[in-house]
């Protein structure tokens, strides 16, 4: 067995009581009342809010702020988890939040499913919004990214000869959707190969731009591919795309709430994302953006009472859902929003250089994902040289209770690596220190 570092000690040495116990407080503050009263925060509140997270700026040692919010995720003992690109954890306030509201529904069943949490469910809406730059006009809540990129594959009416660019690096749950829901039809699915370590964006945009013909009618893209953790350039491609009268439609799974972007910025028609990654949401809650002037474009996957509704409301009228984990995104936003999404983004690049600082001239490693920050933030996929990938993951585990994903395609042979707001430099250098002795 391997050795857990317990942080739990290291907090009560670098902390003053009061800070922690105000950092605590604050992380907490506002859920128990949003459950029983369907309101995440008020217009009144909302200053206090973001004062009581300036708090952070009190602590000389900013890496003791980011161990206090490790603190506030919980995970089984003795692993180290470097795998939230696959799924990510919820913090204890979002737990609880989501567990107080299942309470609720059990209590009282058709209440709460019909009727009672239509304001909070909205407020949800509206706070998923504001964090993207978007209306809330724009927004349905979904399950998941899968879902997504289904509803809007199959909203097309494409005919025989149409074109629909996807790159090879796309995630199967986007393609799978085209290949069902298109290709069957006729139309062709055009896979241009991106080149796996672009030294800038022009690169990338050229080959779409080569990609393009007048045939082509949809380009579906990643903002941030699964594979090595680059970042495409969607803006760039969106404004050529629709210079052409070419719509875009981008899988978000890997960048919502990993990096500041505004949805309005990208210039993208339609986004979609699963909250219960980078978000940290309960697990089956996503998001899907749809600007209003390509909304017309989108059919409901699953109809039902309501299908007639001209508002985005139409695509996630399912009748009976899991309300608790929807309201549970609100708690994720709500949590997401106190810490601060620039200290996020911040952080998430700060994370990132200290662990190619540490790896970057070690001969024993090889990095294949793009060095720029226009191209890469907290997924870092590493190749250990002359090692199986697989055998390393193994080893890491059973070792040193390290989970990360092991990425084979595209010759990668090398260990996806995600560096999350739940990770201290300690980690890192844990993980750092695992990998060269592996």
């Amino acid at each position: 067995m391997f050795d857990f570092l317990i942080l739990g000690d290291h907090f009560n040495n670098v902390m003053e009581g009061k800070n922690r116990r105000k950092f605590i407080k604050s992380l907490s503050a506002g859920f128990a009342g949003s459950l029983l009263f369907p309101s995440f925060t008020t217009a009144n509140d909302s200053n206090h809010i973001e004062n009581d997270f300036l708090f952070a700026k009190e602590f000389e040692n900013k890496e003791a702020y980011w161990e206090l919010v490790k603190d506030q995720f919980r995970f089984a003992p003795e692993l180290r988890y470097f795998n939230n690109a696959s799924l990510g954890p919820s913090p204890i306030p979002v737990q609880h939040a989501t567990q107080q509201y299942r309470d609720l529904l059990d209590g009282f069943p058709s209440k709460y499913m019909w009727g009672e949490w239509k304001e909070a469910k909205e407020k949800t809406r509206k706070g998923v919004a504001e964090l993207f730059s978007v209306s809330e006009e724009e927004i349905a809540l979904i399950h998941n990214t899968t879902e997504g990129m289904n509803l809007i594959a199959r909203s097309f009416d494409l005919q025989a000869g149409d074109e629909i660019i996807l790159g090879d690096h796309e995630h199967p749950s986007g393609t799978v959707a085209w290949e069902v829901w298109q290709e069957a039809k006729g139309v062709k699915l055009v896979r241009p190969e991106l080149p796996l370590l672009p030294n800038n964006v022009d690169e990338i945009i050229d080959v779409y731009k080569k990609a393009i013909t007048p045939n082509t009618k949809i380009i579906s893209m990643c903002h941030v591919v699964n594979t090595n953790g680059m970042i495409l350039p969607v803006k760039e491609i969106s404004e050529m795309a629709h210079k052409k009268g070419v719509l875009v439609a981008v899988d978000g799974a890997q960048s919502a709430g990993m990096f500041q972007f505004s949805l309005h910025d990208l210039g993208c028609d339609f986004y979609a994302a699963s909250s219960h990654k980078w978000l940290f949401s309960p697990k089956g809650v996503g998001i899907l953006f749809a600007r209003k002037e390509s909304q017309h474009h989108l059919k409901p996957l699953i109809v039902a009472r309501g299908h007639k509704d001209e508002s985005i409301r139409r695509l996630e009228n399912y009748n009976t859902r899991n309300l608790p984990e929807l309201l549970g995104l609100g708690a994720a936003v709500e949590f997401y929003n106190r810490i601060g999404q620039e200290n996020i983004h911040s952080r998430s690049y700060e994370l990132k250089d200290y662990f190619l600082s540490k790896v970057r001239n070690n001969p024993k490693f090889k990095i294949k994902t793009p060095n720029s920050n226009d191209l890469s933030c907290a997924i870092q996929v590493i190749e250990i040289i002359g090692k199986d990938v697989r055998e390393v993951k193994a080893k890491l585990f059973d070792n040193y209770g390290i989970d990360c994903r092991p990425m084979s395609s595209f010759g990668l042979n090398a260990l996806r690596i995600s560096l999350a707001i739940y990770m201290s430099k300690r980690d890192v250098d844990f993980l750092v220190h695992a990998l060269e002795e592996v």
